[in-house]
């Protein structure tokens, strides 16, 4: 009898921690989305500052160094050698949207300067 209520107090504990469980999951995918769009923004403001120093379109050239769906996300400011990229990543947590936006900048000397 004693076994039945272990067993069944086992079970109760498992079905409790299952919400703590896919929450904790929830919040490690964002963590991940995060992290992705910091990296992207990385190279995307390394790609425009390539363009600066190649005399190229620095803005294109950040744009087009991110994938298609971040393309939407991005905003890049260009002021001489200076290149900013401001990325706002995939909200998975309801609520977050607006708030984890990542940046990053890289600055090259212009072509001919």
């Amino acid at each position: 009898m004693a076994e039945a209520r272990e067993s069944g107090q086992a079970q109760l504990e498992l079905i409790a921690g299952l919400p703590l469980l896919a929450l904790a999951a929830v919040v490690a995918l964002q963590l991940l989305a995060v992290g992705y769009s910091q990296s992207l923004a990385d190279g995307a403001a390394e790609a425009g500052a390539i363009a600066v120093a190649d005399g190229r379109d620095p803005a294109a050239a950040a744009r087009a160094g991110l994938p298609g769906w971040a393309r939407g996300r991005v905003e890049v400011d260009v002021e001489g050698g200076r290149v900013e990229v401001a990325l706002d990543p995939p909200v998975i947590v309801p609520g977050l949207g607006g708030r984890l936006g990542v940046g990053s900048d890289a600055w090259a000397r212009p072509a001919g300067g």
